[in-house]
C-alpha cells in the first residue's frame, strides 16, 4: 500500500493533528499553517569534526519544542512525520546524499522503557522521503550515559567515550547519514562519527531536526 494512501486511510479513523498545537490538519500536512509560520529555519553554520557536513531543519526554540516533547513521550504520531519530512526537504535542498541512514541509538534498557527510539522514528520518515535505506542495527549503545544537557563540555566528551559500537559489516565502504533529533554541542555526533569511520564507513554526514542556538 502506498504510504500516502495509508496515511489518508488512517486519517479517516484517527484524524491528523498538528504536533505543536493539536489542531486538526490534512492527512499529508505536517503542521497547521499558524504553527508552521512561527517556526525558525536553521541557517547557521556548524561543523562536526570528521563529518563531511551538518544539516538541521529548525532552530530549537519554544516554537518547535512541543513537537519534540510529544514525539519523545509517544503522545502524537504526527511529530516524527512532520520533523522527518522537514529534515528530508532540507537535506534535498543541500544535495546531501548517502548510501544508508543510521539513527543515533539508545541504550537497550532505555529503548525498552520508552518503547521506541525517537531518532529511529525520524530516520525512517527521512529515509522514506529521500529513498535511502535505514539501517537500524548499524549502531548500538553499549552502556548507559548521563543526560548530556546536565554536563559541562569536557564532561560530555568523557561521558560518551566508548559508549557506542558499530556493525562493520553494515557500514564498511558506505556513505552514512547519521540522524538525531536535537543537536546541542555535537558531542554525541562527533563520538559516533569517529566510531563509524573506525569501522570502515567511507564518509559520514550528520543531520538533526533541530539545532540549539546561543542567543
Amino acid at each position: 500500500m502506498k504510504y500516502s494512501l495509508k496515511r489518508k486511510l488512517l486519517h479517516l479513523f484517527f484524524p491528523t493533528r498538528c504536533p505543536i498545537c493539536g489542531a486538526y490538519i490534512g492527512a499529508m500536512e505536517r503542521f497547521c499553517h499558524e504553527c508552521e509560520a512561527k517556526l525558525h529555519t536553521y541557517n547557521g553554520r556548524f561543523e562536526i569534526e570528521g563529518a563531511l557536513s551538518f544539516t538541521a531543519a529548525y532552530e530549537y526554540d519554544s516554537e518547535i519544542s512541543p513537537a519534540i516533547f510529544l514525539m519523545k513521550n509517544g503522545i502524537d504520531g504526527n511529530a516524527s512525520y512532520a520533523l522527518g519530512c522537514a529534515l528530508a526537504d532540507r537535506l534535498r535542498s543541500e544535495n546531501v546524499t548517502a548510501d544508508i541512514i543510521v539513527p543515533v541509538p539508545m541504550y537497550r534498557r532505555d529503548t525498552i522503557k520508552r518503547g521506541f527510539n525517537q531518532a529511529a522514528l525520524i530516520a525512517k520518515e527521512t529515509g522514506r522521503a529521500l529513498g535511502i535505506p535505514v539501517e537500524l542495527h548499524a549502531l548500538s549503545k553499549k552502556r548507559p550515559t548521563y543526560t548530556q544537557k546536565t554536563l559541562g563540555k569536557d564532561e560530555r566528551a568523557v561521558n560518551l567515550t566508548g559508549a557506542f559500537s558499530a556493525n562493520s559489516a553494515a557500514v564498511k565502504g558506505r556513505n552514512v547519514l547519521l540522524i538525531d533529533d536535537i543537536c546541542t554541542t555535537g558531542s554525541t555526533l562527533r563520538e559516533i562519527t569517529d566510531v563509524l569511520k573506525e569501522n570502515g564507513a567511507a564518509s559520514v554526514r550528520c543531520a538533526c531536526c533541530c539545532k540549539t542556538i546561543s542567543r
